[in-house]
């Protein structure tokens, strides 16, 4: 079972749910996509379950309505905007992908929302790895092609090994996959080209815990040791895994689990 609530901001508002029997706040960040988390609640519990005996997992989407120039900075605020009007303080925070981006600067400028912080195939700063792929995307997204939009994301998420096992399923799914909001996902994919948090690294004062794949086609490996080198915290790379290492690594979310409870950092 789940909770779902709209936090309002401004003249829109952010989504998100929970569920758990659990007292200890544990607040998750996806990253970007192109639906939210609307519709998602029971797939996303179920995935997450084990974390439900001892917290009470939140998932707060992105704001519902974005302009053009909303930042990742922008997101963090509203992010933790939405975490104080749940009345979470001193939260365990995790965060992939973009969720990783947003996370990073929740734990740099409101400190006291994080008191443990996972970040998860994500980056400190735009790359050359990242920004072809993100320009790419916003170039389907503008033409409305998310038939080629889906298809470049699985084959650049996922490890060579995945893709081989369902070939047969991916071109139905990509074609099945259709976007929400394809003008919003390209406001969200914008700020990732403007995102720059390496001088707010040194403002994180929590344990935290990197995991990353070495074979990331979108963010690419270095970036996350580049994060634990600068955090000098835990860090955990997945040889032969990509982006997707979340979908594909059956042992990621007891890595998570270990290190929120304690063991580590």
């Amino acid at each position: 079972m789940f909770e779902s609530r709209q936090i309002k901001i401004r003249d829109t508002y952010m989504d998100c749910f929970s569920f758990g029997s659990g007292t200890e706040p544990l607040v998750m960040l996806p990253g970007l996509n192109t639906r939210g988390i609307k519709g998602a609640e029971l797939a996303l519990a179920y995935k997450y379950r084990s974390f439900g005996k001892r917290f009470r997992v939140y998932f707060i989407d992105r704001l519902h309505d974005v302009k053009n120039g909303y930042s990742v900075r922008d997101m963090a605020d509203d992010t933790a905007f939405a975490m104080r009007a749940l009345n979470i303080r001193a939260a365990k925070l995790v965060g992939v992908s973009q969720g990783g981006m947003i996370a990073q600067v929740i734990a740099a400028e409101h400190p006291e929302l994080v008191e443990r912080l996972v970040l998860a195939v994500t980056l400190s700063r735009q790359n050359d790895t990242l920004r072809p792929v993100i320009e790419r995307w916003i170039d389907y997204a503008e033409k409305g092609d998310y038939v080629s939009l889906n298809k470049d994301s699985f084959t650049l998420l996922y490890s060579d090994a995945y893709l081989k096992k369902n070939r047969v399923l991916l071109p139905f799914a990509a074609k099945l996959s259709k976007p929400e909001n394809l003008a919003k996902f390209t406001v969200l994919a914008k700020a990732c080209l403007g995102f720059e948090a390496c001088g707010d690294l040194d403002k994180i004062k929590c344990p935290v815990l990197v995991l990353g794949g070495r074979e990331d086609k979108v963010v690419g490996g270095r970036a996350s040791e580049e994060i634990a080198e600068r955090l000098n915290c835990e860090l955990y790379m997945y040889d032969g895994l990509g982006h997707a290492a979340y979908d594909e690594a059956k042992d990621f979310n007891g890595r998570i689990y270990d290190f929120l409870c304690g063991a580590g950092g």
